[in-house]
């Protein structure tokens, strides 16, 4: 028995919860979807929002020196990436700062790539921004998703690829990347002169044995073209506060994104979001520590239950708390299956079709929850979609 409390599923119902939305007039729907926890927060959080709403006056703030601190130590402490102060630029989201990139480092009509299936939010700030959108599929071998490196070069020289917005660790599929696996596309980026945003919000959940190498760290000179972007938020299921980071060693790259970041007025970042994140990473690692060994056994439980009792193809992650479903098995239509999850089984998951093409008859199952909650959802699942 752990000291932290992973076995209370606190009542969102009444929180404007993303996630719970639509519990609120269906209340027996269980939300398996939206990236975030259904945990209890540690108590440093809290008591660092509550001196902040009892004791300041909410004006403007800046970011404090320990905060800084805090990001530099948990960089070097869990990733070995020795960063100083200067590399830092805070933003209120990853998201956000993936927008600033490709503003900041392509122009209109220039081609950015992303491998696909990905998170949603890639390929719809490419388009939304005139860019051209351009895919390298990954390839599932052996249970797990990889890069086609062959096809990845080919798809950077044909489309004059000017930058490459890589998912590390991957979402949906849950890849640890490789060593080896990074430093080739580092190589790759050298050898053509592209430019790589490393979304590595996943950072700091590598789990079973796996290790993740945060990509400025494989060799000095990929600093020269890389933009690495983090944040506490998904680590310590804080999103609602609002605070991540990048991190720029190359300057003349800092100061494209921070003027760019700069004309769209988006230099502040809110005192929740500051607070949050410093009390996260100066106080979160036992409860990191535990969170990960939840994790591990919820997911064990999904992969292990469903590869029972259903015929959905169930592609364990390395890291993340995100499962990827396969429902390819059954014959349905894409639209088929997820009538049949909402519907007949009444459990809500992502999407697949909004991670890309290939996730026609797929979905994202968040395993995050108390294991009460994963067993529940498991069991509605396997009743709906029988294997035989």
């Amino acid at each position: 028995m752990g000291y932290f409390d992973f076995t209370t599923r606190p009542n969102r119902l009444a929180q404007h919860s993303e996630k719970w939305k639509t519990s609120e007039s269906e209340p027996d729907l269980l939300q398996m979807w939206v990236a975030d926890m259904d945990f209890l927060p540690f108590e440093e959080i809290r008591d660092a929002i509550k001196r902040y709403a009892n004791d300041y006056i909410f004006g403007y703030t800046y970011a404090s020196d320990e905060l800084y601190q805090s990001i530099i130590d948990w960089e070097k402490s869990e990733h070995d990436y020795v960063v100083t102060r200067e590399d830092i630029v805070l933003i209120e989201g990853v998201v956000p700062a993936i927008s600033i990139a490709v503003q900041a480092l392509t122009n209109e009509g220039d081609a950015v790539l992303i491998n696909t299936p990905v998170y949603p939010p890639f390929a719809r700030t490419v388009k939304l921004n005139q860019r051209k959108l351009v895919t390298n599929s990954l390839v599932k071998k052996n249970g797990r998703f990889e890069l086609d490196l062959e096809q990845l070069e080919k798809v950077l020289v044909e489309q004059d690829v000017k930058l490459y917005i890589l998912c590390s660790p991957h979402n949906p599929g849950g890849r640890v990347w490789s060593r080896d696996e990074l430093e080739a596309i580092g190589r790759l980026c050298q050898k053509y002169g592209v430019l790589l945003v490393s979304d590595e919000i996943h950072q700091d959940l590598a789990l079973f044995g796996h290790k993740h190498h945060s990509f400025n760290t494989l060799q000095p000179d990929f600093k020269d073209f890389t933009i690495i972007l983090s944040s506490a938020t998904k680590t310590f299921n804080i999103a609602g506060t609002k605070n991540s980071f990048a991190i720029i060693e190359n300057k003349d790259l800092k100061k494209r994104f921070t003027r760019r970041q700069l004309a769209n007025n988006h230099h502040e970042v809110s005192t929740v979001g500051l607070l949050a994140t410093e009390a996260a990473f100066s106080y979160g690692k036992p409860w990191l520590e535990e969170l990960k060994v939840v994790l591990e056994q919820n997911i064990d439980y999904v992969v292990d239950y469903l590869s029972a009792h259903t015929k959905i193809d169930v592609m364990k992650p390395e890291g993340t708390y995100l499962v990827w479903l396969d429902f390819s098995a059954y014959g349905l239509s894409h639209e088929e299956v997820h009538e049949k999850l909402r519907k007949e089984a009444r459990v809500v998951l992502n999407d697949g079709v909004t991670f890309g093409g290939e996730g026609i008859c797929h979905a994202r199952f968040n395993a995050a929850t108390p294991f009460e909650t994963v067993q529940e959802a498991c069991e509605r699942i396997a009743r709906v979609f029988e294997k035989d």
